[in-house]
């Protein structure tokens, strides 16, 4: 049985004000999406616009250390395929 997905929705403090980006020139019809969560999003940002250590950022986003760098890799996973492949990407919370 899988773990449930913890939601670090209520210590997230940043409010995107653009959730879908796309390929220039591509008809949606023609795209896949990738949903990156709200989590996944504010980890990126506090590591890469913060400019905040692991531990900090974790801190921040209230997680551990490990758990912060498995939203921060999934991330970067989700981010790199869009980049590469083309794909549309839109940031969902957690219901």
């Amino acid at each position: 049985m899988p773990r449930p997905q913890l939601c670090f929705c209520k210590e997230i403090r940043f409010e995107p004000g653009v959730v879908f980006f796309k390929p220039q020139g591509i008809p949606m019809v023609n795209l896949e999406v990738i949903e990156l969560t709200l989590e996944e999003i504010e980890a990126y940002r506090l590591r890469h616009i913060g400019n905040l250590e692991q531990k900090d950022a974790a801190e921040k986003l209230g997680a551990t250390t490990s758990t912060y760098q498995r939203i921060l890799n999934s991330a970067y996973e989700k981010i790199a395929d869009a980049l590469i492949n083309g794909k549309a990407i839109k940031i969902i919370k957690h219901e």
